[in-house]
This record gives structure tokens, C-alpha cells and sequence, in this order.
């Protein structure tokens, strides 16, 4: 089974441009407040700056993009605002999912989809089927999902496949039942609005991701919003455990790096 690498185990290939984005879409609430203009509203353009994200990654070589759409912390919002989440949540996916089929972007989600009305899940379902062949971008939706969840699931699947591993288990074991298991670990998290914590998103697959930061409202972020983001990504030494002059060694010389092991 191919498994993809994981960082705390070896050192990932790097490149001047991320080749996996993460990003926590914080601010549509407030970007509408300050608009006078109610909550969904600011939602609703959220998911302009979503498509317009899309294409930028697809222009800038970007092969996966990860966004947390709702957490499983999110229930707890009030519940009217719950329901029209779900409801934005249907539209788009009726919406967007063919136009995401025919720029030939794979579409995911990961996280307990069981929570949500059979309607959402079918579309859910029939987008993951429709793109799964697609190639040119891999995009995820987080959609009821927490990183400890996450990580309890894999466990649970783990030893439900291997009753063997309960009790002699590593991280690569782990590691190939996680909601991500074949996507590359983030080079670059990004969370708009202002706010600097992660939230419970991706707590495994962060592990040594460059987070970045930005005041800027969800529904305001842009493809030159993108590009500072990348530009200060750039700017980072990527160590992962190692000195700089051993970061320097290896780029002085050339020294290849690994991106995919056999588990």
C-alpha cells in the first residue's frame, strides 16, 4: 500500500510554491456586520471567494486545496444559523459541483458526514463520484470535522481492520486510516480574519506546516491575497527537525528528498 509521507518521518520535498493550501475561511460574519447586512450574507460571499481562490491555485500550480468549510464544533452556533449554513451548503454543491467537473478538479469531503440531511449527502456523494477521475486540483471540503475526531476515527478503524495492532501500533499505521491518508501534508495554512489558532482543523497533518496569519475577511481574500500568503511561505526555512546549515548542506549540494514511502 502507497502511503504518503509523513514529515515527522522524513523530509518532504520542498519547492518555492506550496504544492498543498490549507485554509480556515474565518471573517464572513463580521464582513457582513460591517456591511449592516445579516450573517448569511457574509456566507454567501464566501463562497465567491472560494471559486475565485480555486482559480487562482489552479493558475499558480497549486496541486491540493483544503478548506474548512464547518466544524464539528460549529453545531453549537445558533440554530437558525445552522440551518442556513446547510442550506447554502446544498445550494453550492448543486451549484458547483459540475462546474468543478468540467475544469477537471477533484472534489472531497472529509469528516462525519452522517450528521447531515440524506440531500446533502448525495450530493456529496454523487460530486465525489462524478470528479473522481480529475487531475488538475484536488479540492477538499472539511464539512463536520474536527482534527481529534479525525484522528479517533483512524484509530478505531485501525484496530476494527487489525485487532492484532490495539496494543503495537506506530504512526504509519495510523497514519493510512486518516480522513486525508492520500494527500500530502499542507506546506502552507492559511486563516483570514484576523484570528492566529487552528481550531481543531488538521491537527495531525499540521505538524510542521507554515501557518500564516492575515487580517483580511474571508470574503475579501483574492488571488493577490493568495500571493502574499505564498510570498511570506517563501520566505520561511523549512528545518523539520534539522539545523540551518544542515538546511543549507542540502541546498548547496543538491541532495535529493523523498516524497512517497511504501508502508
Amino acid at each position: 500500500m502507497l502511503s504518503i509521507l509523513s514529515s515527522t518521518r522524513a523530509i518532504p520535498e520542498i519547492g518555492p510554491i506550496p504544492q498543498h493550501i490549507a485554509i480556515i475561511m474565518d471573517g464572513n460574519g463580521r464582513w457582513a456586520k460591517k456591511r449592516l447586512l445579516p450573517r448569511i450574507a457574509g456566507h454567501r460571499q464566501g463562497v465567491e471567494a472560494v471559486r475565485d481562490t480555486l482559480k487562482a491555485c489552479i493558475e499558480r500550480d497549486i496541486s491540493h486545496l483544503t478548506i474548512f468549510a464547518f466544524s464539528s464544533e460549529n453545531w453549537r452556533r445558533p440554530a437558525e444559523e445552522v440551518k442556513l449554513l446547510m442550506q447554502l451548503f446544498l445550494a453550492a454543491l448543486e451549484r458547483e459541483v459540475a462546474n468543478l467537473h468540467q475544469n477537471g478538479i477533484r472534489f472531497r469531503v472529509i469528516g462525519d458526514i452522517s450528521k447531515f440531511d440524506p440531500k446533502i449527502i448525495d450530493c456529496i456523494q454523487r460530486g465525489e463520484a462524478l470528479t473522481a477521475g480529475n487531475t488538475r486540483l484536488n479540492f477538499t471540503v472539511a464539512a463536520n470535522y474536527g482534527g481529534r475526531w479525525d484522528i479517533m476515527q483512524a484509530v478505531r478503524k485501525m484496530i476494527a481492520e487489525n485487532p492484532d495492532l490495539a496494543t503495537d501500533f506506530d504512526e504509519s499505521d495510523v497514519a493510512r486510516y486518516l480522513a486525508m491518508a492520500n494527500a500530502p501534508e499542507p506546506d502552507l495554512f492559511i486563516r483570514t480574519g484576523g484570528e492566529c489558532r487552528i481550531s481543531n482543523f488538521l491537527l495531525w497533518q499540521l505538524a510542521y506546516t507554515e501557518l500564516y496569519f492575515t487580517d483580511t475577511l474571508w470574503p475579501d481574500f483574492d488571488a493577490a491575497a493568495l500571493d502574499r500568503a505564498i510570498a511570506s511561505y517563501r520566505q520561511r526555512e523549512r528545518r523539520f527537525g534539522r539545523t540551518s546549515e544542515q538546511v543549507a548542506d542540502q541546498q548547496r549540494n543538491k541532495i535529493p528528498t523523498i516524497t512517497k514511502e511504501k508502508v
